[in-house]
């Protein structure tokens, strides 16, 4: 596995000791410049070098990795959030379970009472 320092950066492809830019072409002061402008013209207006599109193609990579680290990242946090709102949700039910329980007791308790103070105004003889 790759550290993070090693995924954030992009391998240089030189072409040689006489160094290379991060675009893959040679530096302008030199004396190979009049030759290879003429060899570089004549690669743009064929395509990429193949050094170009390998080096095209490892930026590519890298920036899917990275893109793709960050993504796991944040499913990570949204799925952390759900977690705490169904625990959240999951005790806030229960005590809303209780609470209806609590209620319908105390709902039967007072049919009750209002039904024997009703037989009881009545008397026992007019319930007839």
């Amino acid at each position: 596995m790759e550290s993070d320092d090693e995924i954030g950066t992009v391998p240089e492809l030189g072409l040689g000791p006489s160094g290379a830019s991060t675009s893959g072409r040679r530096e302008a002061d030199g004396p190979e410049r009049a030759q290879s402008s003429n060899a570089q013209g004549s690669a743009r207006r064929r395509g990429r070098t193949p050094a170009d599109k390998e080096h095209k193609r490892l930026k590519r990579l890298l920036r899917n990795r990275v893109s793709a680290q960050q993504a796991r990242e944040r499913k990570k946090a949204y799925l952390g959030d759900l977690e705490v709102k169904v625990k959240d949700l999951e005790k806030k039910n229960s005590e809303l379970e209780e609470r209806h329980s609590t209620l319908q007791n105390e709902n039967q308790m007072l049919r009750q009472i209002l039904k024997n103070t009703t037989v009881s105004r009545r008397g026992p003889s007019e319930g007839q």
